[in-house]
């Protein structure tokens, strides 16, 4: 079995017409879990992509940057939702379909020409990674490259990401929204 056979799509959330690629199903199995994981970790192990710390997106970039950051032996900086960070942060502000969102992470989390791996679970419509690498940039941090267990290609993200000169890897795709 692959990793995309593990992902459930449930018709119909969150609204009419959208097919949500829900993964826990894939996380909670641990083989597939495995594959997630060994799959990134095989690709960043070898160092063609220069790195230092990898920055994960609440909440499944969390799960997946957890345990890359320790397969990897490198640290690990949470992108939380605004009020979430105990410390001092910085925000950015981000369109969505139906309003705007805030992500914020703390002002000390990294270096100026810091190199980071952005993680996170699903590339859709790129928001909230562009919306998570202005922030590392706003701390003068660099994206090294951005990490997905899933691309939505139909819905324009990768392209929007490819065309800010971001690269962007992805383990599976499903065609449609």
């Amino acid at each position: 079995m692959t990793i995309k056979s593990r992902i459930r799509t449930i018709p119909d959330h969150p609204k009419k017409g959208i097919m949500f690629r829900d993964i826990t199903t894939l996380i909670k199995d641990p083989v597939g879990f495995r594959l997630v994981i060994d799959n990134f970790t095989q690709r960043y192990v070898k160092g063609d992509i220069a790195f230092d710390t990898i920055v994960g997106i609440e909440s499944r970039g969390f799960i997946i940057g957890g345990a890359l950051s320790y397969t990897l032996g490198k640290g690990f900086i949470p992108v939380r939702k605004k009020g979430k960070l105990p410390g001092e942060t910085i925000s950015h502000e981000y369109a969505l379909e139906y309003g705007t969102d805030t992500v914020e992470i703390h002002k000390d989390a990294l270096s100026k020409g810091e190199r980071v791996l952005l993680v996170d679970d699903l590339l859709a419509t790129g928001g909230t990674a562009l919306a998570a690498a202005a922030l590392i940039e706003k701390l003068g941090g660099v994206v090294a490259e951005m990490a997905f267990i899933v691309n939505l290609p139909d819905v324009g993200g990768a392209k929007k990401l490819a065309a800010k000169g971001y690269k962007a890897y992805c383990q599976t795709e499903f065609e449609g929204d």
